[in-house]
């Protein structure tokens, strides 16, 4: 038995991964930030294109 809970507490496997899955979930919101940031300026210049493209020219 003590081998089996010092072989327990040796193992750091799921300290990895849970690092990992830190990592993976910090990298994934700021692609989100990212995203979302850039993606109000991308459709502020496409209707501005829209519009300039839909006016008539005087």
């Amino acid at each position: 038995m003590k081998k089996l809970f010092a072989r327990f507490a040796k193992d750091e496997s799921g300290a990895t991964a849970i690092e990992y899955g830190l990592i993976a979930a910090g990298i994934s919101v700021l692609i989100i930030v990212v995203v979302q940031l850039i993606g109000q300026d991308l459709l502020a210049n496409f209707e501005f294109i829209a519009d300039k493209l839909t006016t008539p020219a005087a």
